[in-house]
């Protein structure tokens, strides 16, 4: 015969079985960032590149997502279409941090540019000596249009207000793993605007110096190495090239 046991009743308040403090509310059922909401409030982030068509040599079979506290770590796989014809099944990780812009200030009378350091962990960890990098302002969108984007930034990071913005061209910074497409942009700034020596948002941690520096300088800091940030080097070289210092137009004869 089965014996049923009646539950025992629960703990009165205040006894010594009873826990010392109300537990905190059960997870919801689910996964963070697919059919729940992640830290940041976003569902769905599976079905990101499913319904891609562009490309016919490429057919996406499943797209799993890795870790998103911040930015989205997916893993997809992939059947690929190879140029002698034959098929054959892919895996990649990507890193999705959303799309960003980045700004080279200059004063064209006084030749200078307007630079920002500032504490990189990820350059810190890969060999570079104390993780101080000289770059332009930059950050990411955070759903803004870029000019927008990146006026916001060059006023946080360097305490600038700028108008004049002129994009000068987009770019996959490291395309065979982060998604990010960076908005290029130059601006003049006024030199005799109050500024400030240090900037930043404090309550994201950051801590950052102005730097001012002359194009020549800043040119030079390329060649030794001292500046080290894609982005930066390569709107040095537009500058140099095609804009506020590059050589004069030849009128066609």
């Amino acid at each position: 015969m089965t014996e049923h046991l009646a539950p025992a009743p629960a703990p009165a308040s205040g006894s010594h079985d009873a826990p010392p403090y109300d537990a905190p509310p059960r997870p919801a059922a689910g996964t963070p960032g697919i059919d729940v909401p992640d830290p940041r409030g976003r569902t769905g982030l599976d079905r990101h590149g499913r319904d891609l068509t562009g490309n016919d040599r490429v057919r996406v079979l499943d797209v799993e997502v890795l870790a998103c506290d911040w930015s989205v770590l997916r893993r997809t796989t992939f059947d690929y279409r190879h140029s002698d014809g034959h098929w054959s099944r892919e895996l990649r990780e990507t890193y999705d941090r959303g799309d960003g812009a980045t700004i080279l200030l200059y004063d064209p009378d006084r030749r200078t540019v307007l630079l920002t350091r500032q504490f990189r962990l990820p350059a810190y960890v890969n060999g570079h000596p104390d993780g101080m990098l000289l770059e332009a302002a930059a950050g990411l969108l955070d759903g803004d249009d870029p000019r927008e984007a990146i006026r916001r930034e060059a006023a946080e990071e360097t305490g600038r207000a700028v108008h004049d913005v002129e994009h000068v061209f987009d770019a996959f910074m490291s395309p065979g793993s982060v998604t990010e497409r960076l908005s290029f942009f130059a601006a003049p700034y006024d030199a005799s605007a109050p500024g400030a020596d240090t900037a930043g948002v404090a309550a994201e941690g950051e801590d950052i110096t102005v730097v001012e520096l002359p194009f020549t300088e800043a040119l030079d800091l390329v060649r030794t190495g001292a500046i080290a940030d894609a982005k930066t080097i390569m709107l040095l070289q537009w500058a140099a090239l095609d804009g506020p210092f590059g050589p004069p137009a030849v009128s066609p004869r």
